[in-house]
Order: C-alpha cells, then structure tokens, then sequence
C-alpha cells in the first residue's frame, strides 16, 4: 500500500466521522491558517485553510517521540470548516472569499505594484461575516513573497529526497519518518542548505513544490528555517479534496512561471518519482524561461531506465542533469555561471 493511499484512507476515515459530528455546532478553536503567498505586478496568490483545531505545538530540542507522534497525527486529524467567509488584504487590495468542501481557499488580488514590498509584503486575512457563532474576526497576518526586480533567477526546488531525506521508495521507513520525525530531527541533504543559500544569495527567490499534503505545511516551514534553507512559497496539494487545495504539481510550477515572468529558473528534483517527466515537460511548455534541470539521483534501481527515457531523448537548449549528490549540481551551476 502506497504512502498516499495510506494518507487518504486515514483522513477519509477522520472527516466521515468529523462530518457526522459537526453539524452547525460553533466551532471551539476556529483558526485562519494562511500559507505564505507569492506575487509581482502581475499579481498576488495566497492560500490558507480554515479549521476548528488549537494551534499545533512546537517541536523542542529532547522530546520524546511520542510527542513528535501526537503532533504529527493532529496534522492530518484535522476539523476543516467549509463555507467560511472571510477578507483577505494584501496592499490595500482587499478580496473577499469564502472556503471549499475541505476548509480551503484561495484568492488572486491585483494591489498596485508600486504598494508590494520586496522581498517580503504582509497582509491579513480574517472573518468577513459572523460563522457559525463566532463573531471576533480572527484577524491573522499572511506574508508575501514578493521578489526583488534585481533578482538574477528564481528557483522552484522539490522537497522530499531533493532538500529533505525521506525515502518515498522505501514505503515503510517514509512513514515511520513521517509520523515520529520532526522540524528539528528530520535531516537535510549534506551541503543542501548552503548550496540554496548560495543560488538565492540574498535576493534570488526560491519556491518549493512538492506533491506532500498541506497537513504538512506548517513542519516544512519550520524545517526550512531551522535548517537555514532560504524561506519562500511552500506549495503542496490536498490529497482529498477537489477544489482549492487539489492541484497537482505541475500546475503549481506553472503558475510560479506565469506570476513571475521577468524571471527564468533553476529547477532542482530528484529520480523517486516524477520529477523528470514534469520538469521536462515545464521546459518544453515554456521555452527560454528555463536556466537548468538538476535531478537528484535516489532510485534503488538506477538502472530502471526511467530517467533515462527523459534524458536519453532531450534535445532543448537546457542543461538536463542527473547528479549523485549536492557537489555535483553546485559544481554544474559554477561553471553555468549561476554560482
């Protein structure tokens, strides 16, 4: 049984019985949780999910794994409220919304771009109208990344055995990883920090794109800053839902393209899964805007010939390349003239 399946048949089983409870009750803990948006003059799109959950805690230096198991489980047993109406600000440009099915939402906005601030520009998001009860608006500040025009590149980075090692192909020991593992005990790729630190080197953007769920948002942020990896958009996918949070990762690359497109970019991956075919087919989708493709090589069976199928036939004007570890992909990106 795959590690997603796993997931869905968990979170199917929690929201049947979520759902039967709810009703119209008033919600005990409503919290706003924005996700760090990204924007430019061509616009802003933030994200967020609306629950009926305490803040989760955070982990501490010698806890004990059943604590990183409670705080994991709590991520994924979650109480989504549907049909939210809330106010999002961002630049004095205000939108309003209402969540999805699975507690979601997401909106566009259009500020004036001399109103976004680089590299950072915050704004809020809070309860339009009274919910189920509850009357304080919940006011919550969101951050966006908003990236600087002397930016040289950005970088749309995969997380799971590209930065962060998880081992998708061993089932069994992703989740033993997944559920006991925390932001301060999960381990990085060696060298990966730096190298990252190095390609944004202060002002070019970074994006992280990753088929993981956004139950697990909260822990890749703070394993991003703990680990010292520059902080930027954090962008995932609901493994249930249908309509704000489901989008596939693709789609997720192409709007990071089509927000910015005074910028071309470096695309980091590794061999587990899909990462090849999809940055390929990015490449070819949007010709010029491509500096690199860096793949990580983590299979059990390099000789499985997937990657292969890909770069045995890439005729594009972009380097594809396969490395065994993080020196390899720095040492291409100095002689590209990226480092």
């Amino acid at each position: 049984m795959g590690a997603s399946h796993w997931v869905r048949r968990l979170e199917q089983a929690w929201d049947g019985a979520r759902l039967r409870r709810a009703g119209s009750r008033t919600p005990g803990d409503l919290r706003i949780e924005p996700y760090i948006g990204h924007g430019s003059d061509q616009g802003v799109v933030t994200r967020g999910r609306v629950l009926d959950n305490p803040t989760p805690s955070e982990a501490v230096q010698g806890e004990g794994v059943g604590a990183a198991v409670r705080r994991t489980v709590r991520q994924f047993l979650t109480d989504d409220l549907p049909g939210v109406p809330l106010r999002v600000t961002v630049a004095g440009t205000t939108v309003e919304t209402v969540t999805d099915h699975d507690g979601y939402f997401q909106v566009s906005l259009r500020p004036e771009p001399d109103q976004l601030t680089a590299p950072w520009t915050r704004g809020t998001v809070e309860l339009a109208d009274a919910y189920r009860g509850v009357t304080d608006p919940r006011t919550t500040p969101l951050e966006v990344l908003v990236p600087s025009r002397d930016a040289a590149f950005g970088v749309v980075s995969d997380v799971d055995d590209t930065i962060l090692e998880t081992g998708v192909q061993r089932v069994g020991r992703m989740i033993r990883q997944t559920i006991t593992g925390s932001a301060l005990t999960r381990t990085p790729f060696p060298g990966a920090s730096q190298l990252y630190g190095d390609l944004a080197a202060g002002i070019n953007p970074v994006f992280y794109v990753s088929s993981s769920p956004w139950n697990l948002h909260s822990f890749l942020v703070a394993f991003i800053r703990h680990r010292g990896f520059p902080m930027g958009p954090v962008l995932l996918r609901d493994l249930l839902g249908t309509s704000a949070g489901r989008e596939q990762k693709p789609g997720r690359i192409q709007e990071v393209l089509d927000l910015h497109p005074r910028l071309r970019f470096v695309l980091i991956g590794d061999s587990g899964e899909k990462d090849p075919e999809i940055y390929a087919a990015i490449a070819r989708a949007n010709p010029g805007r491509i500096r690199a493709i860096y793949i990580r090589e983590v299979r059990r069976d390099p000789g499985d010939g997937r990657v292969e199928e890909v770069s045995d036939t890439w005729d594009e004007d972009v380097p594809f390349v396969l490395v065994a570890d993080t020196d390899g992909v720095r040492r291409h990106a100095v002689a590209l003239g990226l480092l």
